[in-house]
């Protein structure tokens, strides 16, 4: 676990429209909410979105505001949707005796026996799971050894994974996370589709043909 990331708050009065004026003046509006009454702050963007870059969502960050210091997950960051800016972050505090379920992104190590012999290539089937801990044990990320995969037939699962003492995977242990795939398999489901993209071509050539048929077939019978 990586040293925890810090950021200076103030109190802020301006809410609502208002807010707008903070952003202006390059600084972003903040709530603290999730341990008793919520608690209005602003941030100075560029220290906010480094500290969001390094912690994202998953790791602890202690906010000090005045004398007291809130240790807090970033739970919705707020953007503007074409230019990217900041507009509002929700942090939630933690309390440090209880535990927090969160996700944790899986990652990729090593490469499995079968992908270098050149037969194929392996396949994550899951990208994150939950977690359960205490916020101290937090993790944002679990390693998945693809070197387990020593021949097409093996998979790698749940139960399979290491994580911390104090850190508890939620998901079922036989719950498949990585597999090996054959190179054939991916060239046959692209025939595959290939063939049924004509069929349904010359499906529609036929009926658009008897639809031409019966609207001559009407226009003989009124005559």
């Amino acid at each position: 676990m990586s040293e925890r990331a810090t950021l200076e708050g103030e109190t802020r009065e301006v809410t609502g429209k208002k807010a707008k004026q903070l952003r202006r003046q390059g600084v972003i509006p903040a709530v603290i909410y999730g341990q008793g009454q919520n608690l209005n702050i602003q941030v100075e963007n560029l220290s906010l979105v480094r500290v969001l870059r390094d912690a994202g969502t998953t790791n602890l960050i202690d906010i000090t505001v005045g004398d007291e210091k809130h240790t807090v997950l970033a739970k919705e960051v707020q953007a503007h949707v074409t230019r990217g800016d900041l507009i509002h972050v929700d942090f939630y505090e933690v309390n440090m005796k209880e535990k927090l379920i969160v996700e944790a992104t899986l990652v990729p190590l090593g490469i499995p026996k079968p992908v270098e012999d050149g037969l194929g290539s392996t396949a994550m089937v899951v990208l994150s799971l939950e977690i359960e801990c205490l916020p101290d044990n937090l993790i944002s990320e679990i390693e998945v050894d693809l070197t387990m995969i020593e021949t097409p037939d093996d998979v790698v699962m749940v139960g399979d994974l290491e994580v911390p003492e104090g850190v508890e995977i939620l998901a079922e242990p036989e719950t498949i996370v990585a597999r090996f795939e054959y190179i054939q398999l991916a060239e046959e489901e692209e025939e595959e589709e290939e063939d049924e993209g004509l069929m349904m071509a010359a499906s529609a050539d036929e009926v658009e043909v008897i639809g031409k048929g019966k609207q001559a077939d009407e226009e003989d019978f009124d005559e």
